[in-house]
């Protein structure tokens, strides 16, 4: 299928767990729709959440409002997925089917846009043959669609070098990096954090897109897509 036929696919990854990249996705969410575009979210893995619980789509659509989601897989141990099914004795689909599945979301004639929110870091594992996020980034790539990764950083000390890190690996395998969000900024921020703010985009070479204002998931809905679309206004 042609790309132009088909929406854009953005991959929210993080430097790390924590970091944000829940909030960060349903803000990305209300500032496209805020521009008319029509948004679904996919998480491929959910841990850590049983049967029935309230999981990272769950938090997104409670921020977000009118947004549609799709969780893949589920399992209840806050492992990483291939761990955590390990733990659960159950299989998985590999990622080149997750990428299949989100690809499908992504040719949906009511979508113009997919978010693809990760688990952890950008080379967690998600599958049980060593599959990560950056591999299903790549094979929704190879379905020809296109595909940018957004990647949830710290705003503290360490930041710096798991971000570098993290655009290090996404340059080596190809993958457009479209920027870095700060997943938790707070009022008051420290030194390093200041700092951090002009170095990230020297030592990622990619650009700062926009900062969360801490606590901003705890937020009531209405407020937070008042001011949501604010934060990251990148396309």
């Amino acid at each position: 299928m042609s790309t132009e036929t088909t929406a854009p696919v953005i991959v929210v990854t993080g430097t790390g767990p924590d970091v944000g990249k829940t909030v960060a996705t349903a803000a990305l969410a209300v500032g496209f729709r805020d521009q008319g575009l029509r948004v679904a979210v996919v998480k491929p893995c959910q841990t850590g959440v049983g049967p029935g619980e309230d999981g990272d789509l769950a938090q997104v659509r409670q921020l977000a409002g009118d947004v549609q989601t799709h969780e893949l897989v589920r399992l209840p141990d806050p492992l990483a997925p291939d761990a955590a099914a390990r733990r659960a004795g159950v299989s998985i689909p590999p990622v080149p089917v997750l990428a299949s599945q989100a690809a499908q979301v992504a040719r949906r004639e009511d979508v113009d846009l997919v978010l693809v929110e990760g688990t952890g870091g950008l080379l967690v594992r998600l599958d049980l043959a060593g599959g990560t996020l950056a591999d299903l980034a790549l094979s929704v790539q190879e379905l020809g669609l296109r595909v940018g990764v957004v990647v949830v950083a710290a705003a503290g000390l360490g930041t710096l070098n798991h971000s570098a890190l993290t655009a290090e690996a996404l340059q080596l395998r190809g993958l457009d990096c479209l920027g870095f969000v700060i997943g938790s900024w707070p009022e008051d921020p420290d030194l390093a954090m200041t700092f951090n703010l002009e170095d990230l985009p020297e030592v990622t070479g990619a650009p700062l897109l926009g900062r969360i204002p801490e606590g901003a998931g705890s937020w009531d809905p209405q407020t937070f897509q008042d001011r949501a679309g604010a934060w990251l206004p990148i396309f």
